[in-house]
């Protein structure tokens, strides 16, 4: 299967080795008995090995885990909601997501039913979210400021904005 990206044609056999074809990102609470899992079923029955995080081997430290599926993935999908910058889970993989990235993964952001201009002036939640983290790790403004340019970076990538009732590229 391949993808079309900015640069050119993506396919599977690109020069990017992992166990997964695709890590699937996202905030449970907003997307995952929805979006998420259509998107997750839709893939997998394209034939793409897909990660997502209820494919966690049981009795592993969950976090450690789920870096190490980001690093073994060829394709990163994040699903942008409207809580998502909530987490500091959720943002924490971003920026493992986004290193990744640098090293020649392929990384397909979905706005879902979230403005990309929401999410890089970090406006509406997103600006409320970031501003509760700021105040929580006071002692440590550095991770809010890497969350905040990784926050950016992603929503200047070409993607898709899904709402109700259509998906936009």
């Amino acid at each position: 299967m391949a993808f079309l990206t900015n640069e050119g044609a993506y396919s599977s056999s690109s020069t990017h080795q992992g166990n997964y074809d695709v890590f699937l990102s996202f905030r449970g609470e907003d997307t995952r008995y929805n979006f998420t899992c259509h998107l997750y079923k839709v893939l997998c029955d394209n034939g793409l090995n897909t990660f997502i995080d209820y494919n966690l081997p049981r009795g592993e430290e969950i976090s450690m885990e789920l870096l190490k599926a980001i690093e073994l993935s060829k394709i990163s999908i994040v699903v942008f909601s409207e809580n998502f910058a909530f987490s500091t889970w959720c943002l924490n993989e971003l920026v493992k997501i986004f290193e990744c990235r640098r090293n020649g993964q392929f990384v397909l952001p979905i706005f879902y039913k979230v403005s990309p201009l929401e999410i890089r002036k970090q406006e509406g939640k997103f600006g409320i979210a970031l501003a509760k983290h700021e105040e929580t790790f006071e002692n440590d403004i550095r991770k809010v400021q890497t969350w905040r340019k990784t926050l950016t970076e992603a929503a200047n990538l070409s993607g898709f904005l899904y709402t109700d009732r259509y998906v936009f590229n």
